[in-house]
């Protein structure tokens, strides 16, 4: 399945940060719903600026138009504040992505255990994103760090408790 563009895509002003205050929001929601919806389609969970620079989503070759270094940075800090990026270092040149957050995770983890009747099962980490029975679930390939806040959420909930086990860490749902 391809991506679908939105139609700004192609609309050559969507490549310059408008000076406009209501103009550049409007703008920036756009982007912001652009990074997560391409990103979510190809399951990215990390990015690096000066690469993103490069790649189709803030690259249009169709029409030549890509968006500037500064004008991804606004992009991610507005992502920043709406919780849905981490920095990974203090130059800001590699975050998180988070299309979905931990919560969103775990409740959807959550639904398929009691869905498929393996409350009270122990699982490992490999087990809930990379094993059999969940290669047809979206949170099968889920990047470590992002399934391990999934289950720190449960935990919170008291659905869950993360254990240790001789090969790594587990889990355990209530």
């Amino acid at each position: 399945m391809s991506f679908e563009w939105p139609w700004q895509y192609n609309f050559p002003p969507f490549f310059t940060l408008q000076p406009n205050a209501d103009t550049r929001q409007k703008q920036l929601a756009a982007w912001c719903s652009l990074v997560l919806s391409y990103c979510r389609h190809q399951k990215l969970f990390t990015l690096d600026v000066l690469e993103a620079q490069e790649s189709p989503v803030f690259n249009n070759k169709k029409i030549e138009r890509k968006l500037s270094v500064e004008a991804i940075q606004v992009v991610f800090e507005e992502l920043r504040k709406k919780g849905n990026l981490e920095w990974l270092d203090k130059n800001k040149s590699r975050c998180l992505i988070m299309w979905r957050r931990p919560e969103e995770w775990g409740k959807i983890i959550y639904q398929w255990v009691s869905k498929n009747g393996m409350v009270n099962s122990v699982f490992t980490l490999y087990e809930l994103s990379n094993g059999d029975e969940t290669e047809k679930e979206e949170f099968h390939g889920l990047e470590d760090w992002m399934l391990l806040r999934s289950l720190q959420a449960l935990q919170t909930d008291g659905k869950a408790e993360i254990i240790t086990m001789d090969d790594g860490k587990g889990v355990k749902f209530f």
